[in-house]
């Protein structure tokens, strides 16, 4: 089997946090991964994840955080978390033009030193929007990854579907930056508007049994998260995403 990590924003609705870690160890999870508003008590956070037979390899921290290296660093000291990924930029950080993204993936670059000087690796974490090309025909994605040609990526495999591009193709092609991959599923068309039109892993348009042989093949990916941005019931999208995992060499 592959072993499938959890996104915890998936479940940044639950109402109690350390009651959805029971869940997800007594479901089988052995990984985790955070994301910027859970690091605030990360010595609270470590004792749970603990308590529960969990670890937390990697970690995703806002562009904020990243530029604070010194927290960060203590953050995923505290937590273990061995890779750190930076996953999104507002509408604010984004240009038609290739400016802002440059200003973006040189500050990628320059964390990137930090991180990986303090043994860590540190990458990116895309949506759609990175596949949607700037006025000079490159794309956001092209450039952070051309102008940061240190970092990593953990590719989020259905926003690549969603940004109209194909997965398979940015795999052969950068399959030797992305150390991670979101194990995300996307709903039939019309199908759960009030998820945003996610769905459970396996559950989904895509085909995911096919896709983690690809995956395999063609990256160096060593974490698969399991991730849904909107669930309506955070414990379905764990058993049933996990089940599908179970079938997997």
């Amino acid at each position: 089997m592959t072993e499938l990590s959890f996104q915890l924003y998936s479940a940044r609705n639950v109402p109690s946090l350390e009651d959805f870690l029971t869940t997800l160890g007594g479901l089988g999870y052995k990984q985790v991964e955070g994301y910027g508003g859970l690091y605030a008590d990360a010595a609270g956070l470590a004792a749970s994840l603990k308590k529960n037979g969990l670890t937390m390899p990697t970690g995703h921290f806002s562009p904020d955080q990243v530029k604070d290296v010194s927290t960060t660093l203590k953050t995923a000291e505290t937590l273990g978390i061995k890779r750190i990924y930076c996953p999104h930029i507002g509408a604010e950080g984004r240009s038609e033009d290739e400016s802002k993204w440059l200003e973006l993936a040189e500050m990628l670059a320059t964390a990137g030193e930090a991180y990986s000087k303090e043994g860590y690796g540190f990458g990116w974490h895309n949506h759609d929007f990175e596949f949607v090309p700037t006025t000079s025909g490159r794309t956001p994605m092209e450039i952070i990854l051309e102008t940061a040609p240190k970092i990593e990526w953990e590719a989020d495999v259905a926003w690549i579907v969603r940004g109209k591009a194909d997965p398979i193709a940015w795999f052969d092609k950068y399959g030797d930056r992305i150390t991670a991959v979101h194990v995300k599923d996307i709903a039939p068309a019309g199908e759960a508007q009030d998820e945003d039109g996610w769905a459970d892993v396996g559950h989904g348009v895509l085909n995911w049994d096919d896709l983690i042989t690809k995956v395999q093949a063609k990256t160096k990916a060593q974490y698969f998260v399991a991730e849904h941005d909107k669930p309506s019931d955070e414990v379905r999208f764990a058993t049933r995403s996990i089940a599908t995992a179970k079938k997997w060499k």
